[in-house]
């Protein structure tokens, strides 16, 4: 197998087109894919369509740069620094999109339906809640390109000779997934450690599956334990590698997230005109990983180095 390895400017060219279904791996402040997210940004990708189980900064940053028509999540918002993304919520409000919510449960098993080929998957979770009364989509968007006629259905349970009922939801399959790993074997074997949260039903689920990774590894260790692997080489359409890919978020085992970014961004993210200077300063002007990592600094890296034997950095001040 020969690794197909590319930049991310290379990988969002050939890979992303406008209006493209994405599936962002990750969780709030976890392994977000930021790297290709700020490449995304810098080649002004139009309309696209998040699919998401529980996202935070690079939902954020897609959405304030105005990359995305429409989103369908559990949850978006950046853990404790914006238990509500700032512009996540801004554009629901101005109605810049369209947001459609469920449970992270049923977004995984949404991805999960798609991962299986499954026309639809059923489950008694939720019956009762707001989640399946309402709707956030228009009526004029049901049914065309990847959304589903309906958001979900209540029927009655084939199997409950009591009568009892089922949700029945659409499954996602996404144009293009974007993940972060910690290691891709030169045999093109993908290893994310610890959580995986929604990743692996992501990428089995897309089309075309697009991962950054801390290091690229020898075949031999990859295949030293291989019930730690997560992907195989045949599902990973590009390789990008990207040391401190997932920054400002954390990368278990490698590095924490960064609380004096995601302050910064915290306060720079609520208004237009300061959001829009974070771009600047943070997006636009890189051309390279490195021109990114050189703009944070070593100091700050250190900072949120990660024990290898906790996997996160103890002693960091999260204030």
């Amino acid at each position: 197998m020969t690794l197909n390895i590319m930049t991310a400017a290379d990988a969002v060219r050939k890979y992303i087109k406008d209006g493209d279904q994405i599936a962002l791996g990750g969780f709030t402040v976890n392994r977000n894919p930021m790297l290709i997210v700020r490449e995304i940004i810098r080649q002004e990708k139009k309309n696209l369509y998040m699919v998401v189980h529980s996202q935070g900064q690079s939902l954020e940053l897609l959405i304030g740069a105005g990359c995305v028509q429409r989103v369908e999540l559990a949850y978006g918002g950046v853990a404790r620094f914006a238990p509500t993304g700032n512009r996540f919520k801004k554009a629901f409000l101005e109605k810049k999109i369209e947001v459609e919510d469920y449970s992270n449960y049923h977004m995984v098993l949404r991805f999960m339906a798609g991962a299986m080929g499954l026309p639809f998957v059923a489950t008694k979770s939720g019956i009762e809640s707001d989640i399946v009364r309402l709707s956030g989509f228009s009526p004029e968007s049901r049914g065309k390109g990847n959304v589903p006629s309906h958001k979900l259905k209540i029927m009655d349970d084939p199997l409950d000779p009591n009568g009892g009922q089922v949700v029945v939801l659409p499954p996602l399959k996404p144009d293009v997934a974007l993940i972060h790993a910690q290691y891709v074997g030169d045999d093109g074997t993908c290893r994310i450690c610890g959580l995986t949260f929604a990743d692996i039903e992501q990428a089995k689920a897309a089309k075309t599956v697009i991962v950054t990774c801390e290091e690229i590894v020898p075949m031999d260790f990859i295949r030293e334990e291989p019930d730690q692997n997560s992907l195989p080489h045949f599902m990973i359409d590009a390789v990008i590698p990207a040391p401190f890919g997932a920054h400002p978020t954390a990368c278990h085992k490698f590095y924490d997230y960064d609380p004096m970014h995601l302050n910064l961004f915290k306060k720079m993210a609520p208004e237009d005109d300061s959001f829009k200077r974070y771009l600047d300063e943070w997006v636009y002007p890189f051309h390279s990983q490195e021109d990114y990592l050189e703009k944070v600094g070593i100091r700050d890296l250190l900072k949120i180095r990660a024990n290898s034997a906790l996997g996160y950095a103890p002693g960091l001040d999260r204030r």
